[in-house]
């Protein structure tokens, strides 16, 4: 296995393996969030046109992207009354905060920017630029009080890239069943919801790639296919979003404790969890935090989930195991 790099943004993109399609189920494709979105659902044709209104509902709240957007209004406030959309991320941001020991944070956009990903794109390895950026991050250093965002410094900035993806399959998943959709799956840049049955008429199947390094050629090798239903699902990884600087590869999972990208022993984390916007958030903290923390964060949060590791060993929790599909 060639040596890669990690990422708290950039996710692996499952392969969705269905047969024997029924006419019953329809497919929808689109683009949101500068990726593809793939979806399948057993319901009717006319749902289709409800995707695209709910994703750019999230959008219009969490994408810093948009300058008008909620996040972007909330990023250059000292207080901002607040939505739902952006207290879900926000409370699951801070849970996974915990769990990771610091390691998951939300508001380290300046730092991202600085390291050449995000908005802006302005890479600097300047250690008194960084140290000066550090004083304003940390989750902690906000609170939601009476629906309304307060941070104690006004330049604190909050990036969701990590948890928006999968939050916005799980609004989608919500839009279905409100109109009594049970079989679905919904991916979104390989951040996966589903529920019920495939047009096979089993589990959904879902391949998981095979990390391998490279800016450029995206191969789809499979590493393991797994029977999935009722679940979110979300792989975190950084060898396809990293900088070259000089012979030195920067993968964009940028630590909250130095302000600096950060390599651990996983290569790669995939997370299943009851929601997408959790197992989101859990990739990516598996990611920053290594295989010591991330072990003991999915066990205390009861989530599934598969590590691999540098040393070119997989960890396994007993119940990813159990859904891994017979060759």
């Amino acid at each position: 296995m060639k040596k890669t790099f990690f990422s708290s943004i950039i996710l692996l993109l499952p392969t969705i393996l269905t047969s024997c399609a029924s006419s019953s189920y329809e497919k929808v494709e689109g683009m949101i969030w500068n990726t593809f979105y793939h979806i399948t659902y057993q319901g009717h044709p006319s749902l289709a046109d409800s995707i695209q209104p709910v994703l750019s509902e999230v959008s219009r709240s969490l994408s810093v992207f948009d300058k008008s957007s909620l996040v972007s209004r909330v990023n250059e406030s000292i207080a901002t009354p607040v939505d739902r959309h952006f207290s879900a991320v926000y409370t699951t941001s801070l849970l996974l905060n915990s769990v990771s020991k610091g390691m998951f944070d939300p508001t380290l956009s300046p730092l991202i920017t600085a390291w050449g990903f995000g908005p802006g794109h302005k890479i600097t390895n300047d250690t008194t630029r960084i140290d000066s950026i550090l004083a304003f991050t940390g989750i902690a250093k906000t609170h939601i009080v009476a629906d309304t965002l307060i941070k104690e410094d006004i330049r604190t900035q909050f990036n969701f890239s990590a948890v928006a993806k999968g939050y916005g399959c799980d609004m989608v998943a919500e839009m279905f069943r409100r109109n009594g959709v049970d079989n679905y799956l919904i991916e979104i840049g390989g951040e996966i919801t589903a529920a019920g049955i495939s047009p096979s008429g089993e589990s959904w199947k879902i391949s998981i790639d095979t990390p391998e390094e490279s800016e450029t050629k995206v191969s789809h090798d499979s590493y393991a296919v797994l029977n999935v239903t009722d679940a979110g699902l979300a792989t975190s990884g950084n060898y396809r979003n990293f900088h070259k600087v000089g012979s030195e590869s920067l993968g964009h999972t940028i630590s909250p404790l130095t302000g600096r990208p950060v390599t651990t022993d996983v290569i790669s984390a995939t997370v299943i969890a009851p929601s997408c916007m959790e197992a989101d958030a859990a990739a990516t903290a598996c990611m920053a935090a290594g295989s010591e923390v991330a072990k003991e964060m999915l066990a205390n949060l009861r989530f599934e989930g598969m590590l691999i590791l540098s040393d070119t060993t997989t960890f396994m929790t007993p119940g990813f195991k159990e859904l891994l599909s017979n060759p």
